[in-house]
């Protein structure tokens, strides 16, 4: 889809809302029937979070175009962690208003993506890391995704030059498994940093960046590795033992949502361990208390609705409503929403778990 039109469809959201959403979830049915009444009240209180939910983040931006969250990491279980300028949470603040529709300099929140954008492509390092305060790949992936948009959106010459430093990085960061860890250059991996890089590669791919297709087969091969037979599930980690058999880690709802969508962003739709692996996001999804009280509630309902209205149908239909329904009780009277990284990159998350429909994101696109 081209800049002209974009923006046209970025003009038409505040004026059909999600109506076309709602005939596609409910089905054909009566004007008068509950069912269409109820998901079109669902549809429109979402799109009022969603707008209060951005001018949150619009009046939490820094001068210099960032946002600050807590920059820490996981410590048994427990995310740990210091306030700073925040190059993951930045991207996804700027994500958010994109996939409402605004561009750079254009839109209601153009400003704020204009200044976004400039912080990021300043801390992009002479070797296409682009990190603050020593973040790691996952604001890395994060960053490069939202460059990848827009450049795909725009075409601006000063953000493809950066683009394609970012993307380099991601590629040279790849051990032999096929995945991506904490700091490029690492032997191990682990599905929660890999569905990241595979979805800035898939969106820089989609804006015309050369991605290796060997590295995209790499990462198709770890991802799948990673698959539990037994419990459907995605495995944080594996390796593959002297005799050749898969060494097994723990399974989660937010692993086996990366799962699902790493596969989904690397182009492969039809496989057994998709079907498996929606199997399980459907008999362990979240309930809305665990939000307060981790840190990948929002990661995961992140990845799982992208699995989701990628899968479309009846699924998606039963998902985007049970999670909308669920995200709009947590949202906070000013608009936030919060966990343990903070507000900020709470409020991204939700904000864009209930913008996918609007397909605004070339990623998102079906």
């Amino acid at each position: 889809m081209n800049l002209q039109k974009r923006l046209l469809s970025a003009s038409l959201v505040f004026l059909i809302g999600f109506s076309s959403l709602s005939l596609h979830s409910v089905g054909q049915v009566a004007d008068d029937d509950p069912r269409r009444i109820i998901d079109m009240k669902l549809q429109e209180r979402a799109r009022l979070a969603v707008e209060r939910g951005l001018e949150f983040l619009k009046n939490t931006q820094n001068p210099d175009g960032s946002w600050t969250d807590k920059i820490g990491r996981k410590v048994h279980y427990e995310y740990r962690g210091r306030l700073g300028k925040h190059v993951g949470v930045t991207a996804l603040a700027c994500l958010s208003f994109l996939a409402q529709g605004s561009l750079p300099g254009r839109g209601k929140y153009g400003e704020q993506v204009e200044k976004g954008l400039d912080f990021l492509l300043r801390n992009v390092q002479t070797n296409g890391f682009i990190t603050v305060n020593e973040s790691r790949m996952y604001s890395h992936a994060f960053a490069t995704l939202f460059l990848a948009e827009v450049y795909g959106m725009t075409g601006m010459d000063r953000v493809k030059e950066k683009l394609k430093s970012s993307v380099g990085l991601i590629v040279q960061a790849q051990n032999e498994t096929g995945g991506w860890r904490y700091q490029p250059g690492a032997d191990d991996a682990d599905m929660s940093i890999t569905v990241c890089q595979v979805m800035a590669l898939r969106a820089a791919r989609n804006a015309g960046i050369n991605v290796p297709k060997n590295v995209i087969d790499a990462a198709i091969t770890y991802v799948r590795n990673s698959s539990n037979i037994e419990s459907g599930g995605f495995m944080y980690q594996h390796e593959v033992g002297p005799t050749g058999r898969v060494q097994r880690s723990r399974t989660t709802f937010p692993l086996t949502a990366a799962g699902i969508t790493a596969l989904y962003g690397a182009g492969v739709y039809e496989d057994r361990a998709l079907d498996r692996g929606l199997a399980y996001l459907h008999r362990h999804r979240p309930r809305r208390y665990e939000a307060l009280n981790t840190f990948d509630y929002y990661y995961g309902m992140y990845y799982a609705t992208q699995a989701a209205f990628q899968r479309g149908g009846e699924y998606w239909t039963t998902w985007h409503r049970d999670t909308w329904r669920d995200i709009l009780s947590l949202q906070n009277p000013d608009g936030s929403w919060q966990d343990l990284v903070g507000p900020n990159y709470a409020t991204a998350m939700a904000c864009i778990i209930l913008e996918i429909p609007y397909q605004y994101l070339p990623i998102f696109e079906r």
